[in-house]
């Protein structure tokens, strides 16, 4: 761990205990009486924030749909049926001499049957059993009941030289279903990355809270002595003017501050979900993570990890699909189906299944286009050309994506030497503050200088908290774009 100005930390919780109570009541501590740290913030963000919900909804529908794909691929039992209808109309009777006679005729029917049928994930075809019963009842002058039985009845229904719809389903579903999962990891790993925003944001307007307090204490101190001074006659009246404008312009930032302060704790409170009744205090680590991030290793597990790149894989897949589709689809093709079983029919229920006599059907069917006049040809060139877009697309698409983890590792480096420098300046700046302002309670310095003094540790604590929200924000931004835990050197699951 790297060690950084513990001082920052210092002044926060010190100016803390000058708010009044009406902010005060607004805070409190964290589990055992301390202030909330940024691994506990995000673990909490990550255990019922808003943000974590609905990743979390959005990854359970993915698994759903994907379950329910494969539930589709094994075999489906259901039942059909078919309730009473009926009909009134002439209709045409064969007679035995061969001569046609029109007669009125009123018919009822019914049905009902029971089917399994099962996808063929190597050929694509559709393989059933199924049994069924059907009743007709014919009334009029002639009536008659009759009872048709199929027993059993097994089939097979298979495309010749057309696509496998089956086996392309498959190949995109896994890849879905890995995006999905990737996708999930990636959620969260956003979420660390905004909780940590937002805690350093919390932890910035409380610093900056902290401080606009200590400065309108300070030159509330000075003013009163400036004040004896100028009676005395050892200042003019524009360093008087100057203090008191001081003093002014403090109290301005105090009021500033306090409002950020409740703006970013707000914020961080839904980020979190954390109750609006229970006070909010930080506890902000002064060691951060040494690690070294190797750019190869970055930029693989990029490549390899990333959910964009599993949609681009599914692009990839549904692309070469269109292509094989516009060529199989709109030439020659066939289909066979055939099956074989019993059937019987009789008058009575009881005898429909007795004896049971068999049954085979048998056909082809083919489809054979002539004159297309082009239009295959143009449709596979369209296929293609789009297929070749997507490939250019995506090619770019890892590019880009392996050079973001590779200045990703690199900013993450540089964050980290930028905030031992931040401490170090922030460190020099609170010491001159310090040094001036003793220099001035004696006379050895006039106002100006201890304004300047003031103004550059200011910018000097601004800059330190600004560097530590730098490093974790670009700490967690290496981690969302390779999926990778440096620190542990294993891939986030």
């Amino acid at each position: 761990m790297m060690n950084v100005s513990c001082r920052l930390l210092c002044l926060a919780l010190g100016g803390l205990m000058l708010l009044p109570s009406a902010t005060a009541g607004a805070q409190s501590a964290a589990p055992s009486g301390r202030g909330l740290l940024l691994e506990e913030a995000i673990a909490m963000a990550l255990e019922r924030g808003p943000a974590t919900r609905s990743a979390t909804r959005t990854r359970d529908a993915a698994r759903f749909r994907d379950a329910s794909f494969n539930a589709r691929l094994l075999p489906q039992l259901s039942v059909t049926g078919e309730a009473p209808t009926y009909s009134r109309a002439i209709v045409p009777v064969v007679q035995p001499d061969g001569s046609t006679r029109f007669v009125a005729q009123q018919q009822r029917q019914s049905s009902v049957g029971l089917q399994m049928a099962q996808r063929l994930p190597l050929t694509g075809g559709d393989l059933f059993i199924s049994s069924g019963l059907t009743n007709v009842n014919v009334l009029g002058q002639q009536e008659l009941r009759l009872w048709r039985s199929t027993p059993l009845q097994l089939g097979v229904r298979q495309q010749i030289f057309r696509l496998n719809t089956q086996a392309w389903d498959n190949k995109e579903q896994d890849v879905r279903a890995d995006a999905a999962e990737q996708q999930f990891l990636e959620a969260r790993e956003s979420i660390s990355q905004q909780t940590a925003a937002l805690y350093f944001d919390l932890f910035a307007a409380q610093t900056a809270l902290a401080n606009a307090l200590g400065n309108a204490n300070v030159n509330d101190t000075l003013f009163t002595l400036n004040k004896g001074r100028y009676e005395v006659g050892r200042i003019g009246e524009n360093d008087l003017l100057q203090s008191e404008l001081a003093v002014l312009r403090s109290q301005n930032a105090v009021q500033s501050a306090r409002l950020d302060e409740q703006r970013a704790a707000a914020a961080l409170r839904l980020q979190l979900g954390y109750p609006s009744s229970a006070p909010l205090v930080l506890q902000v680590s002064n060691t951060v993570p040494e690690i070294s991030v190797d750019t190869a290793l970055a930029m693989r597990e990029a490549l390899q990890n990333a959910a964009q790149l599993r949609d681009a894989d599914l692009q990839m897949i549904q692309q070469n699909r269109r292509v094989a589709e516009a060529r199989r689809n709109t030439g020659f093709g066939a289909t066979v189906s055939a099956s074989v079983g019993f059937n019987q029919t009789a008058e009575n229920f009881n005898e429909a299944y007795k004896s049971p006599l068999q049954s085979q059907q048998f056909a082809v069917g083919v489809e054979m286009p002539l004159v297309q006049w082009g239009a295959r040809k143009a449709q596979i060139q369209a296929a293609v050309a789009d297929r070749e877009r997507v490939e250019t697309d995506v090619r770019v698409l890892r590019e880009r994506r392996a050079l973001d983890a590779r200045f990703a590792a690199l900013e993450l480096e540089q964050a980290g030497r930028q905030l031992i420098t931040a401490a170090k300046a922030d460190t020099v700046g609170a010491k001159r503050f310090e040094v001036t302002r003793n220099r001035y309670t004696i006379g050895r310095i006039d106002i100006s200088n201890l304004y300047i003094a003031q103004v550059e540790k200011d910018q000097a604590l601004e800059a330190y908290v600004r560097a530590l929200r730098g490093y974790w924000d670009a700490y967690y931004r290496v981690r969302r774009l390779t999926l990778y835990d440096f620190e542990r050197g294993a891939r986030i699951r």
